[in-house]
């Protein structure tokens, strides 16, 4: 085998020693009173190929299963199912959209000490049946047989046609900016 083969090391997502979430915000005259919710995302699935030569020429898949999406908050379970189920079936559609996926093979980089870096990546992200270059910006630390990348990225909900979900004629609605947030580990896999 080259050289160039033997410096890509293939890594898959550890989602149970994983966190990654969406904050959601609210709005309106009654945005005091209302609720802002935070949903864990259970089942997602990713694998990155790293060069090690080179972080740039690394490329990345992450799969979400937005039916697994659930309310982190302590509320009444009548509250949790409300918003569940206005979540998966009324803005995300997950009959007709089973997956959100992140795909990205164009990666800035910024050394940030030895196995670490500060990293952009350009990748496109198909939700909703729309598909949109989204950059996300992320700190990424390599140790081991592991690595591991946490950060923080925002996006709009009407740029991939979701409906922002109105409550109490308008007076409480939920602002369009969602902000997510990762702390990603992926093992090696041989």
């Amino acid at each position: 085998m080259g050289s160039a083969t033997e410096t890509r090391v293939h890594y898959v997502t550890d989602a149970r020693a994983s966190q990654f979430t969406v904050q959601v915000s609210a709005g309106g005259l009654l945005s005091a009173f209302g609720h802002s919710p935070t949903i864990a995302i259970r089942d997602f699935s990713g694998a990155a190929e790293v060069d090690l030569e080179d972080i740039s020429h690394s490329s990345l898949k992450v799969t979400i299963k937005p039916d697994s999406l659930a309310v982190r908050d302590d509320i009444s379970d009548k509250d949790r199912r409300e918003i569940e189920r206005t979540m998966k079936m009324e803005i995300l559609e997950t009959d007709a959209y089973p997956e959100i996926v992140y795909e990205c093979s164009k990666i800035d980089t910024n050394k940030a000490g030895e196995g670490q870096y500060s990293v952009t990546l350009n990748g496109d992200l198909t939700m909703h049946g729309i598909t949109r270059t989204e950059p996300v910006t992320a700190r990424v630390a390599m140790t081991g047989d592991s690595l591991r990348t946490f950060g923080t990225f925002s996006l709009l909900q009407t740029d991939y046609d979701l409906k922002l979900v109105t409550i109490a004629g308008g007076a409480l609605k939920v602002k369009n900016e969602l902000k997510f947030s990762f702390n990603i580990v992926a093992r090696k896999k041989e």
